[in-house]
């Protein structure tokens, strides 16, 4: 264990391997200590100069909420590729005015915050609970809400969780993983956008996705260790042994991503001179039921479903159905 693995986790988190206990200190913390399992990125590690976003006068909060609100054409082609791939980018779902407001809002809190962690990633948790108005509208779009549930094919869809993610330049890898991991939710109709708040080249470490719905069995033999880089390292060879395909391309402006909670991806970190800033929402099918004993992998999830009972279904003021 290293010198910096035992400053993020907890004297007994440092002292164990294994995830069978719950996880005691914040959701920075949570994220300090996941991106601590990532191997290094391969290359050189000076920055890429990248201008930043190009100026776009902003949505107001009325057209705003028109947008995220009006239905998104999704098409038979989109909605296979998801259930075959087990992820899809889709293009064009919002404008860039709409991403606008979102970035400004980003900016906004991020610098009234406390800043990235050690690792030089920011997360925000929750902030449709907060006194933005702006990402209470992104959290609880009806647009991203159907599409989250006409992509898993179930009646309505329910919010876990928003998140603001930024990886600031300079900040690594994200190390391979599945969300089904992460999620205390007793369901397989879990999925999560992603939403670039900018174009992301390929410098800028986008979001990459292990192709096949039934991908996750290449890497089910390979054990998580909590306190190194060897899972990182183990998935990455379970693939590049089976030829497993890799979605790394990058994201154009407006272009969202929807995974599924068993497919595999990373990203790169960001070597580019600009912080990359994403919003990401997950969603659950409507009656899904809470697990019989979530672990340190789950992190603070009891702030994401508060009241929520082991083996009961989830239904709490956090956690509103969001498709209609």
């Amino acid at each position: 264990m290293s010198t910096q693995d035992s400053r993020i986790l907890s004297a007994e988190h440092a002292r164990e391997s294994g995830v069978d206990q719950p996880w005691e200190e914040s959701n920075g913390a949570w994220w300090d200590w996941y991106l601590s399992l990532a191997a290094e990125d391969e290359g050189p590690v000076e920055l890429v100069h990248a201008d930043p976003p190009a100026p776009v006068e902003p949505l107001t909060t009325a057209e705003l909420e028109e947008e995220l609100r009006t239905p998104y054409g999704l098409t038979d082609e989109l909605r296979d590729r998801f259930r075959e791939e087990g992820y899809v980018k889709v293009p064009a779902v919002l404008s860039p005015a709409a991403l606008a407001a979102g970035r400004l809002e980003v900016e906004r809190l991020a610098a009234a915050g406390d800043g990235p962690g050690s690792s030089g990633f920011l997360s925000l948790d929750m902030m449709w609970q907060g006194d933005s108005e702006v990402l209470r509208l992104f959290a609880l779009s009806p647009r991203l809400g159907r599409l989250a549930a006409d992509l898993l094919g179930v009646a309505d869809a329910r919010i876990y969780h928003d998140n603001v993610l930024s990886k600031q330049p300079g900040c690594g890898r994200t190390p391979w993983h599945f969300d089904a991991h992460h999620f205390p939710i007793a369901s397989r109709d879990i999925v999560t956008s992603w939403i670039p708040l900018q174009a992301i080249p390929e410098g800028m470490g986008p979001l990459a996705f292990a192709a096949g719905k039934d991908t996750w069995k290449v890497a089910e033999d390979v054990d998580f260790d909590s306190v190194g880089t060897s899972y990182d390292r183990g998935v990455a060879e379970a693939f590049g042994a089976a030829g497993v395909r890799v979605d790394d391309s990058p994201f154009a402006l407006g272009e969202i991503s929807f995974h599924h909670a068993w497919c595999f991806h990373y990203a790169r970190g960001n070597r580019t001179t600009q912080p990359r800033q994403v919003m990401a929402t997950t969603y659950f099918a409507d009656g899904a039921k809470l697990v019989d004993q979530p672990t340190m992998v789950s992190g603070d999830y009891e702030q994401f479903l508060p009241g929520a009972r082991p083996g009961e279904v989830i239904d709490t003021p956090l956690n509103p159905v969001v498709s209609r």
